[in-house]
């Protein structure tokens, strides 16, 4: 790590405590002067540090700039050696990571952007990627599944961000199908799963996974026609949880759970935290949405219908609504 680096994680895992300029050169074994170049240079990067006489300095508990250093603050050393790309502003990180995956980079590359102006959701959706208030970041994978099995990728990048929300928010959302997260009855996550295959061998080549949370948005900012459907993890307080912190734990979990094929652990959590089984559904993308009744949820991730007539069927593409009483 650079001295810059390592004077952030210190105060990013102390956030609030105040650090004297000699115990932070003791702490890293630089010179004080090491230090205060450092201090700076975090500052220029938009990190608000109170620096108080015969105190030393402090990481103010409201922080939440991203950074490349942010992030490595909070990853485990296993993954300290994963390329991580950070835009202020960019079009899509999706679109982004796509064009590094066909320049051959490497499985668990991340890109990361505070904003999109182009971002998208299922069948082309535009999807709303506010300045500073939200996560949006793209991995690369290299799993070796087949064509036939995206749908399981999907279905555990899911459970890997509820799993990061959980641990390090202590919220709790729920799944529905295929790969969106509510929280308190609103959408506050939308996950896109892109697929490059190999024609000859019928094998995924890559699979960008594309991941949007709205991570602190006042009410205010809501536009008024999605005030109904679109929430947010935070509201204002965000009780010293940033966006790094985050954005690793989600890595983490990813890197966990969707390369881990052999198991289908995950879906026990899938299962668990599921909004539409046992709900009356519409599955839609037809002329006439079709009810049905969500019952199960396969092992590679679809799932089972019952239609109104006893009939079951499994679907593994698609999209469904909860029907309302």
């Amino acid at each position: 790590m650079s001295v810059k680096q390592e004077v952030l994680k210190t105060l990013e895992e102390n956030r609030g405590e105040f650090f004297s300029g000699e115990e932070l050169a003791g702490r890293i074994k630089v010179s004080r002067a090491a230090v205060w170049k450092a201090i700076k240079a975090l500052e220029a990067m938009g990190y608000l540090i109170h620096a108080v006489p015969n105190r030393g300095y402090c990481l103010a508990t409201t922080n939440d700039v991203l950074s490349v250093e942010g992030i490595r603050t909070f990853l485990s050393k296993e993954h300290e050696g994963l390329h991580i790309e950070v835009k202020e502003i960019t079009g899509s990180t999706n679109q982004d990571a796509k064009m590094a995956a066909a320049n051959g980079v490497p499985h668990g590359n991340v890109f990361v952007a505070n904003e999109q102006t182009a971002g998208r959701g299922r069948r082309g959706r535009n999807f709303i990627s506010m300045q500073g208030s939200g996560i949006y970041m793209s991995i690369i994978l290299k799993p070796l599944l087949t064509a036939s099995d995206a749908i399981y990728m999907t279905t555990a990048a899911s459970v890997a961000v509820y799993r990061a929300i959980k641990k390090v928010t202590q919220k709790e959302t729920q799944i529905k199908w295929v790969n969106d997260l509510y929280y308190e009855g609103k959408k506050v996550c939308g996950i896109l799963t892109e697929a490059v295959t190999d024609c000859e061998t019928g094998l995924i080549d890559s699979i960008i996974l594309g991941i949007g949370i709205n991570f602190n948005i006042k009410l205010e900012q809501i536009p008024s026609d999605l005030k109904e459907t679109a929430g947010a993890l935070y509201h204002g307080d965000t009780h010293g949880v940033n966006r790094n912190q985050l954005i690793a734990e989600i890595l983490y979990q990813v890197l966990q759970v969707c390369m881990d094929s052999d198991s289908r652990e995950f879906l026990k959590d899938y299962r668990e935290n599921s909004m539409v089984l046992g709900r009356e559904i519409n599955i839609l993308g037809f002329n006439e949405p079709k009810k049905a009744i969500a019952v199960g949820i396969e092992d590679n991730g679809g799932l089972i219908v019952e239609y109104e007539d006893k009939k079951r069927e499994t679907i593994h593409t698609g999209e469904v609504s909860i029907r309302l009483a």
